[in-house]
């Protein structure tokens, strides 16, 4: 082989690894700026879920915010979070936040939020809380929160009313929140198992299990900060798929129905209220509420009536502007406004 064909080839050789070099640079560069790209949109999109809305009255901080991950990964981390609606006087201050996502799916978030916690309100309410473990997901489109899921383990929280100095201390050894956007509805689900409430001057009372499915109609801008009204359940309507309460051995207490919330925050609707085992609901309160015996025993015999000898029995409860009646005559107690 002649000098000049080796030399030939060896140049091909070398503008070729030239070209492949420059391909790798380039694609570096590329795979560079499309993190940062994506590392900026996660924390965008991080500081919306948090709250940053200020057209809705909302703003959210993250302190000491640092990012990190690459290559792969794009991660987030506050010493702090911070959140304040205006509108509503309400602020709230959150531990240690790690927040991570993938760089080419940088609106599906996942992160971590250390406890404790504390929320304050413009009422007069305080609410510590402290967990062993939160950990969420949130999927983000356009400008706010499209779907979330958040699981917390260990739960335990502390309300105290500056106003009445009443307190409540609540525990859950699991609790899960999903909310998602339906189109221009609103669907949430909240589950807690093992929970216990001890409220202040008040009897104790049964360890739970407890699950909410909600579904409130126009109300998507709540989850993404786009309702311009700012008035949030007022004037809400909605289905409540079930408020569920078990509290062991088959004592399953069950309420759905459509409902609605006047300008003033006061519910109407109507209500179907399910109870099985109704003899062994009456005994638990009793135990309870020891000072309630009478009237709970007029309450299961009445419910004893309507179930036919049964132990389950199926009511109807109307609500009107909070004045709840058993069959829409039976005049049963007013729930408060919102």
């Amino acid at each position: 082989m002649s000098a000049s064909s080796q030399s030939e080839r060896s140049g091909r050789s070398f503008r070729g690894m030239f070209i492949l070099l420059g391909i790798i640079v380039l694609l570096a560069a590329v795979y560079t700026g499309g993190w940062f790209y994506a590392a900026s949109a996660l924390k965008t999109n991080v500081l919306r879920a948090l709250g940053k809305q200020d057209a809705a009255g909302f703003t959210g901080q993250c302190t000491d915010l640092n990012q990190q991950g690459f290559p792969f990964r794009i991660g987030l981390t506050c010493s702090k979070v911070q959140i304040d609606d205006h509108v509503r006087g309400v602020s709230a201050v959150f531990d240690n936040l790690n927040a991570s996502a993938r760089v080419y799916t940088p609106g599906n978030i996942d992160w971590q939020l250390n406890s404790p916690a504390e929320i304050r309100t413009s009422q007069g309410l305080t609410i510590s809380s402290e967990w062993t473990a939160l950990q969420s997901t949130l999927v983000t489109r356009g400008n706010g929160i499209e779907q979330g899921a958040t699981t917390i383990n260990g739960l335990k929280t502390s309300v105290v009313s500056a106003a009445t100095g009443q307190t409540l201390n609540f525990t859950a050894d699991k609790t899960e929140i999903h909310v998602r956007q339906n189109g221009d509805d609103l669907e949430a689900v909240f589950e807690v198992k093992n929970s216990n409430a001890v409220i202040q001057d008040f009897p104790q009372l049964p360890a739970l299990a407890a699950s909410v499915d909600i579904t409130l109609s126009g109300k998507a801008g709540l989850l993404d900060g786009s309702e311009k009204d700012g008035r949030g359940l007022f004037g809400a309507a909605g289905i409540l798929r079930h408020v569920t309460a078990d509290i062991g051995d088959g004592r399953i207490m069950t309420l759905s129905g459509p409902f609605s919330f006047d300008d003033d925050g006061y519910v109407t609707g109507q209500f179907k209220l399910e109870i099985q085992k109704i003899g062994h609901w009456r005994d638990s309160i009793k135990q309870a509420i020891p000072a309630a015996k009478q009237t709970v025993d007029m309450a299961g015999k009445l419910l004893k009536s309507l179930a036919a000898g049964t132990d389950r029995v199926s009511i109807d409860l109307t609500v009107e502007h909070g004045a709840v009646t058993l069959s829409g005559f039976i005049p049963l107690g007013r729930i408060p406004p919102i």
